[in-house]
């Protein structure tokens, strides 16, 4: 899988998130930002981004997703 078919998959999952690609290849970093984090926690948020690409990674398609998950308060702080 590509950086954009991961981010896009992320953002159907979560509409209205931000979404930057850090990693490539079968290894990636996502900063994922989005007001639906407001109030959950760092596993809440991780499950939250995995549920748009799971299929991925169980077909191993994806071998690995770093995920950093933040509400925009926290990244601009």
């Amino acid at each position: 899988m590509d950086n954009e078919q991961v981010k896009t998959l992320i953002e159907t999952g979560l509409p209205g998130a931000k979404v930057e690609m850090l990693g490539d290849g079968c290894h990636m970093e996502v900063l994922v930002i989005s007001d639906a984090f407001e109030g959950k926690s760092l596993i809440q948020r991780h499950r939250m981004v995995m549920e748009g690409v799971k299929a991925h990674i169980t077909s191993n398609e994806l071998h690995a997703l770093s995920i950093k998950a933040k509400t925009p308060a926290e990244q601009d702080a």
